[in-house]
């Protein structure tokens, strides 16, 4: 059972995750950020979940967590992955056993982490992969071995449970619209899948010297891609692919060496690729040119996971290692709701004011 942090220094960051939340009766635009953390059991702590403020300005996180939760005494309850409901209110904790929902509650005095029931994610065993659908109405996971079930959310009715999916899965992601799921497996084959239908649709062509590895949809709403990373013998490239025939469009070497994690950035406008030296780049998908890099982030140890900031420039990478990183990119900042309107009421008063002017001079020269 969930309850208050243990005693003793909290065991290493295993896992980690943006929440975006937006406050109840808040302006427009604003949200509140936050990270959560899995933390892993050790001889003077068990496996704990924590909850953290983000300091946009600052870009860092606060010195302590906002809220501390016990998920368990022993090393098979530490978290392994965590995903987050697009509206911030639930998160789905993995740990080797099982999948543990938690309610985010907002009051008036702080935030609490509520154990959710979940019977159908109890006793699953270890998953590799979880991901909810943007609109937040589906959610997925595959396992170790290489079980696929998608459910309806937050009711949990089953639309696809596949035992044979994969041998194990190694990757897998929802499309916007949340029509396909695409899965990787760790033989280097991919399967496209219709979510709504509960089928397999399609396997992603590949020649036998080819192992696809990481995978995610595009976002940015306009022509529709999935990215995949590619091995193809000694070569790693990142290849498109278009899913109105699933055919690849092309591919390009954007890292040389393998890549352990790939994500894209909410808006859609950049990918990040971290590999297994620790080190990661952010590619602007526009013109799939490099943007960022960040060198020996996690020493010697591969990503595990990166993720991009909701509302910043800014990513969160972990490591089993050297556990969470947060690094702000060297990229263009994304504009602000508030910016936005600022630039508008600007062009208004500066094409009121012009307009008084040449009103007034025309009036003289009457």
């Amino acid at each position: 059972m969930a309850g208050n942090g243990g005693e003793g220094a909290p065991g290493k960051v295993t896992c980690a995750a943006w929440v975006r939340r937006r406050e109840d009766g808040g302006p427009p635009g604003v949200s509140r950020l936050l990270v959560a953390f899995g933390r892993g059991a050790t001889a003077s702590s068990p496996a704990l979940l924590d909850l953290l403020e983000f300091d946009a300005r600052a870009s860092a996180l606060a010195s302590e967590p906002l809220v501390r939760v016990v998920v368990g005494e022993e090393a098979a309850d530490t978290p392994r992955a965590i995903a987050v409901h697009p509206a911030g209110r639930e998160l789905v904790c993995v740990t080797a056993r099982e999948c543990r929902v938690f309610k985010l509650v907002y009051r008036e005095f702080g935030i609490h982490l509520i154990p959710s029931d979940a019977s159908p994610l109890e006793s699953v065993g270890p998953q590799k992969c979880l991901t909810f659908s943007t609109d937040g109405a589906k959610f997925a996971i595959g396992g170790e071995d290489g079980r696929l079930r998608i459910f309806h959310w937050p009711g949990l009715d089953v639309i696809l449970d596949e035992p044979k999916a994969h041998r194990s899965f190694r990757d897998m992601d929802i499309s916007l619209d949340s029509e396909f799921l695409v899965s990787t497996s760790n033989d280097g084959s991919a399967r496209i899948w219709k979510i709504n239908e509960g089928t397999p649709l399609i396997n992603l062509t590949r020649s036998s010297d080819e192992k696809i590895g990481c995978c995610r949809f595009s976002r940015d709403g306009t022509k529709p891609f999935l990215f995949c990373t590619l091995v193809k013998g000694h070569n790693v490239v990142t290849m498109a692919v278009d899913i109105s025939n699933w055919k690849r469009i092309g591919y390009k070497t954007l890292s040389a060496k393998p890549i352990s994690t790939l994500s894209v950035s909410l808006d859609g406008k950049y990918l990040a690729l971290g590999n297994r030296d620790g080190d990661f780049c952010v590619v602007e998908v526009k013109n799939m040119e490099v943007a960022h890099w960040s060198k020996k982030v996690h020493l010697g140890s591969p990503i595990s996971t990166i993720e991009f900031c909701p509302t910043e420039r800014v990513v969160i990478s972990t490591s089993h290692q050297w556990g969470a990183e947060i690094t702000k990119l060297d990229v263009p900042p994304e504009w602000k709701v508030w910016q936005i309107w600022l630039v508008l009421i600007s062009l208004f008063l500066s094409s009121a004011t012009l307009f008084y002017l040449f009103f007034k001079h025309a009036r003289l020269n009457l």
